[in-house]
C-alpha cells in the first residue's frame, strides 16, 4: 500500500526553514542528472560539506540497480545517475502508520513528525527501489537498496515535529529508520566514523544510535548530535 504522495516545491520557491533563505540562488553545487531535473533531490552529510558546498551525495555503489546494493556517498556530479534519488512517499508518521508501514509503537513516538522515503531513480527513472535496510534496524546494520512501499525498513522519519521541510533545513536533521525500537537512542542514518568518502572500498552508510539527546518524541537537541547523522536535501539539477 502506497501512500498518497506531495509535490516538492520547486528550487525557485523552497525556502530554508533553518537557514532563512531560499535555494534559487545560493547553489555553488553541481547534482542530479538534467533527466532527473527538478524532481531530484540531493541529500549530503554534514561531516563533509555544507548547504553551499555538499561535496559529497548520497550514491548507490557502482550505479547496481539491485536489492542490497550498498548506498555510500561520492562526490557530486550532475553526470552520474547513481546520484539521481527522489521522494517515493511523503507524510507524517501517522500516514505511514494508516499506509501499513510503520508499527504502533513508532507512531506513538512520532506521529507529526515528517517522514519519507527516497527512490533510487537513475536519469529520472523510478527504479522501484528505495534507500533502508534488509532487517529490523540495530547497530551497524548497512544501508541498501530495498523495495519501495513493502515495510518501515524504507521508512526515513526526522528527529523533529511539525516541519513540512525538515529534511531542507540547511543545519541538517538526524533521519531514524522506520524500523525502530529503540526510542530513547533511536537508530538513525549514519556515515562510518573513521571513513571518507574518497576511500577505498567505499564506506558504505549504516544505521546506528544516535549520539547526541533524543527526547524520544520526535525531539532532538539538533547541537548534540555529531556531523555524521546530520541530513539534509538539496532539491533539483543544481547548477554552478
Amino acid at each position: 500500500m502506497s501512500l498518497k504522495s506531495k509535490a516538492i516545491a520547486s528550487a525557485a520557491a523552497l525556502t530554508m526553514v533553518g537557514g532563512g533563505m531560499t535555494m534559487a540562488t545560493t547553489m555553488t553545487a553541481s547534482a542530479a542528472t538534467p533527466s532527473c531535473g527538478g524532481s531530484c533531490i540531493n541529500i549530503f552529510n554534514h561531516q563533509f560539506g555544507n548547504y553551499h558546498q555538499p561535496q559529497f551525495l548520497l550514491d548507490v555503489l557502482r550505479q547496481g540497480e539491485k536489492v542490497g546494493q550498498p548506498i555510500i556517498l561520492f562526490r557530486e556530479a550532475n553526470s552520474d545517475p547513481a546520484e539521481d534519488f527522489t521522494i517515493a512517499d511523503q507524510g507524517t508518521v501517522k500516514d505511514f502508520l494508516a499506509a501499513d508501514l510503520v508499527t504502533p509503537a513508532l507512531a506513538l513516538h512520532y506521529a507529526d513528525s515528517e517522514a519519507w522515503e527516497v527512490e533510487y531513480s537513475p536519469f529520472g527513472v523510478q527504479s522501484g527501489l528505495c534507500v533502508g535496510i534488509a532487517s529490523t534496524a540495530v547497530q551497524n546494520e548497512g544501508v541498501t537498496l530495498q523495495p519501495c512501499g513493502v515495510s518501515s525498513k524504507t521508512v526515513w522519519v526526522s528527529d523533529l515535529q511539525d516541519d513540512v521541510n525538515a529534511l531542507f533545513r540547511a543545519e541538517g536533521i538526524p533521519l531514524i529508520n522506520g524500523s525502530d525500537t529503540n526510542f530513547s537512542h533511536p537508530f538513525v542514518l549514519t556515515y562510518p566514523t573513521a571513513g571518507y568518502p574518497t576511500d577505498l572500498p567505499r564506506p558504505q552508510l549504516k544505521v546506528d544510535n544516535i549520539t547526541g539527546e533524543s527526547h524520544g518524541d520526535g525531539g532532538i537537541e539538533i547541537g548534540s548530535v555529531d556531523s555524521n547523522q546530520l541530513w539534509t536535501a538539496i532539491p533539483g539539477a543544481i547548477h554552478a
